[in-house]
């Protein structure tokens, strides 16, 4: 029988990080959901029979309490994010520094929470869920962008730093997911044009050579190859799941 891991997913209590949460219970492993909502993330872990911890990546003091909580990490997911859209002379610091503060900084607290363990053990694995943001430019999304295109530079260097202690760190990033993250970009969007919310769906899902949205369950499956003993020689890498977008 493959050993039971412990798999920590931050943002899981709703979109991607549920899916991934379902998809590592049915293997068996063991499940602990990390998200800011307790409503949410509590009816996650009930579902996956799994622990669930109120935790603002973003705050120290939170992170602290929360993998304090949890106990020793085989797997950690970054998962949480947040998006939001406008052009960069009317992007508030405030939005910018909240990007860069859950998008980033909560990914980098959160591993500083579970490198030691890993390492000592011999083992271990880290998941950001960057975006296909982080490989390219948008408009509108200067910070979203910023803050994505720094996850991967995290990931790339703590890969190199822990290639050597067991230890791999890679980034999945993904296209427009059918997620609640991209029906609240589309409200953003239909609120400040007034344009038709269908038309709003498709011209982002038509960014896509495939013409569509991807889905939160084709996020998991990479995840769950990447958690994998096979997956052991892929490391630093930005795997991106967008439909071939990058190609166009």
């Amino acid at each position: 029988m493959p050993k039971r891991r412990h798999v920590v997913i931050t943002g899981g209590g709703r979109g991607i990080g549920a899916e991934i949460a379902r998809r590592f219970a049915a293997l068996g492993d063991r499940i602990t959901v990390l998200a800011r909502t307790r409503e949410e993330v509590e009816k996650v872990a009930d579902e996956v029979g799994g622990y669930g911890v109120r935790c603002d990546v973003g705050e120290p003091a939170s992170v602290e309490a929360a993998f304090m909580a949890a106990g020793p990490v085989d797997v950690l997911i970054n998962n949480a994010g947040v998006a939001r859209s406008s052009p960069i002379l009317k992007t508030d610091v405030r939005v910018w520094e909240e990007h860069l503060k859950v998008n980033l900084t909560g990914s980098f607290l959160c591993a500083l929470k579970v490198l030691p363990g890993m390492a000592s053990r011999g083992n271990g694995r880290i998941i950001n869920i960057a975006s296909v943001a982080g490989l390219k430019g948008y408009p509108y999304l200067a910070a979203y962008c910023a803050s994505k295109h720094g996850l991967i530079g995290l990931t790339r260097a703590l890969a190199v730093e822990y290639a050597d202690k067991g230890v791999t760190v890679n980034a999945i990033c993904p296209g427009y997911v059918d997620s609640p993250l991209l029906t609240h970009s589309i409200t953003n969007i239909v609120d400040k044009t007034g344009r038709d919310e269908d038309e709003v769906r498709q011209e982002l899902a038509d960014r896509s050579p495939q013409h569509r949205f991807l889905e939160a369950s084709e996020i998991a499956a990479m995840c769950v190859f990447l958690a994998s003993e096979e997956a052991r020689g892929v490391n630093g890498q930005a795997m991106s799941i967008c439909g071939g977008e990058l190609n166009v």
